[in-house]
C-alpha cells in the first residue's frame, strides 16, 4: 500500500505550489528537498499574472520583505532611446528575494498538511501501473503519483533523454547584489519600483530594486566567450561603461562577489507519461530576460496538480495520457515566452518595436500582456506571430 498519494521532488516555487494545491484537495503529499530553506536562488522579479496562483495558496504579501514592481524600463544607453512599460494594472506584482519567497512558500506548503523533507535527495524514481517506487539518500517511499520539480536539474529528463538545449540564448550570467544605496538615481529606482533592462552589445543588464535599499544587478551575455573571460572583469567592465549605473551604485557596497550561471536555457519533450509529470523548470528553463521563471513555475504547478486531482476523483491517475490537454496550455506560454527571448535579441525588434511602441496602443497593449504574463487570453495579435514563427 502507498506511504503517500503524491511524491513531489523539489520544494522551489513549483514544487511547493503543486503539493500545496495537491494537499488543498485532500491528498497526502510529501515533498523531498535537496537543499534546506532559506537558501539562495537567483530571480527576484515576479510577473502580475502571478498572483492568481499564489492567492490559491493563501499567499498574503508583506510589503516590509517584498518590493512593489511599478513595470520595467527597457533602455539602450547608446542611442539614448527607452521604452516603460506599466505592470501593476490588474494585479500587483512584486520584486522578491528568492530565498525569503521559497522559505515562504515551503512553510506554507506544510501549514497545509504537506509533509516536507528537506536535506534530502532523490536518487532514483521507478513507476508502472502498479505505482511509484521512490530511492533518496535518507529513505525509501511509495506513492501512487510522482512529480519532477527538480529545476534545471530535471531528474525525469535527464532519466529520459528528453531535454533539449536552446542556444540561441544567452549563454551565462554574471550577478551580485548592492545595498546602501542611497543615490538620487536608487531613491527614484526604489520609489518607482521599476526594474530596468538595459541593453548591450553583448546581451543585457538587468536591473531589480529590492527592500532596504538593496539591488540585484546582473549581466546576462549572448555570446560565447572563454571560460577565463567569464568572470568579475568582464562584469565591472560594462558596468563602469553605463553611466546610469555609475550614477545608481554611488556610495553603494557591494554585497557579493560576482557569480556565474550558465548554460540555462532547454526544454523538456518528455513533460508527463505513466503517473508522472514534471513542471517549473524540470520541464523548461528560458532565459530570464521577462522574468519567465517563477511565473511559468506556478502556472504548470497549478496546471499540473489540477489534472494529478482529477486523476484521482475520476480513476485514472495512471493515464499516461493525463496530462495531454493542459500540457498544450503549457506549451502555449512556452513556446510564447521563448519566441519573445528569441526576437529580444533580435535587436531590430528592440528598436523597432519595443522603443516605437508608445506610438502605437495596440502594440504597447500587446508587448505590456506578454510583459506582464498574460499568455492564454487569445487576444495578442503580437503573440499570435511569435506563435505561428514557432509552428513555421
Amino acid at each position: 500500500m502507498s506511504q503517500f498519494d503524491v511524491i513531489v521532488a523539489g520544494g522551489g516555487p513549483a514544487g511547493t505550489t503543486a503539493a500545496t494545491l495537491l494537499a488543498q484537495y485532500g491528498h497526502k503529499v510529501l515533498v523531498l528537498e535537496r537543499d534546506t530553506h532559506p537558501r539562495f536562488h537567483i530571480g527576484e522579479s515576479m510577473l502580475p499574472m502571478s498572483e492568481p496562483v499564489f492567492k490559491r495558496l493563501g499567499i498574503e504579501w508583506d510589503t516590509s520583505k517584498y518590493q512593489k514592481k511599478s513595470g520595467a524600463e527597457f533602455i539602450n544607453e547608446a542611442t539614448g532611446q527607452s521604452a516603460f512599460f506599466p505592470l501593476n494594472g490588474q494585479h500587483q506584482p512584486y520584486q522578491v528575494e528568492r530565498a525569503e519567497l521559497d522559505f515562504m512558500l515551503i512553510n506554507n506548503a506544510e501549514n497545509h498538511g504537506v509533509k516536507v523533507q528537506q536535506n534530502e535527495i532523490v536518487r532514483q524514481v521507478n513507476y508502472d501501473s502498479s505505482g511509484v517506487d521512490v530511492v533518496s539518500t535518507k529513505g525509501s517511499y511509495q506513492s501512487e503519483y510522482f512529480i519532477d520539480a527538480t529545476g534545471r536539474s530535471a531528474i525525469l529528463g535527464r532519466k529520459h533523454q528528453s531535454i533539449d538545449r536552446i542556444d540561441n540564448l544567452g549563454k551565462f550570467a554574471l550577478y551580485t547584489h548592492y545595498t546602501n544605496l542611497n543615490s538620487e538615481v536608487a531613491k527614484n529606482l526604489h520609489s518607482s519600483g521599476e526594474i530596468k533592462i538595459i541593453i548591450l552589445d553583448i546581451g543585457w543588464f538587468w536591473v531589480i530594486p529590492l527592500v532596504n535599499k538593496r539591488l540585484s544587478l546582473g549581466i546576462v551575455v549572448q555570446g560565447s566567450l572563454s571560460p577565463k573571460d567569464r568572470g568579475a572583469d568582464l562584469f565591472d567592465k560594462y558596468v563602469e561603461n553605463s553611466p546610469y549605473l555609475q550614477k545608481l551604485l554611488e556610495g553603494g557596497k557591494q554585497e557579493t562577489e560576482v557569480k556565474t550561471e550558465a548554460d540555462f536555457s532547454f526544454s523538456n519533450q518528455k513533460r508527463y507519461g505513466e503517473r508522472f509529470a514534471s513542471c517549473g523548470d524540470a520541464a523548461g528553463f528560458l532565459d530570464p530576460v521577462f522574468s519567465s521563471g517563477v511565473f511559468l513555475a506556478l502556472t504548470s504547478a497549478a496546471r499540473v496538480a489540477d489534472k494529478v486531482h482529477e486523476g484521482f476523483e475520476r480513476g485514472q491517475v495512471a493515464d499516461p495520457l493525463l496530462h495531454a490537454d493542459s500540457d498544450g496550455e503549457y506549451q502555449v506560454g512556452f513556446d510564447s515566452m521563448l519566441g519573445f527571448v528569441e526576437r529580444f535579441y533580435n535587436k531590430g525588434l528592440v528598436n523597432n518595436m519595443f522603443f516605437s511602441a508608445k506610438a502605437n496602443e495596440s502594440i504597447t497593449r500587446d508587448i505590456t500582456g506578454l510583459l506582464s504574463g498574460d499568455l492564454w487570453s487569445g487576444d495578442n495579435a503580437f503573440q499570435a506571430m511569435l506563435l505561428a514563427g514557432k509552428k513555421s
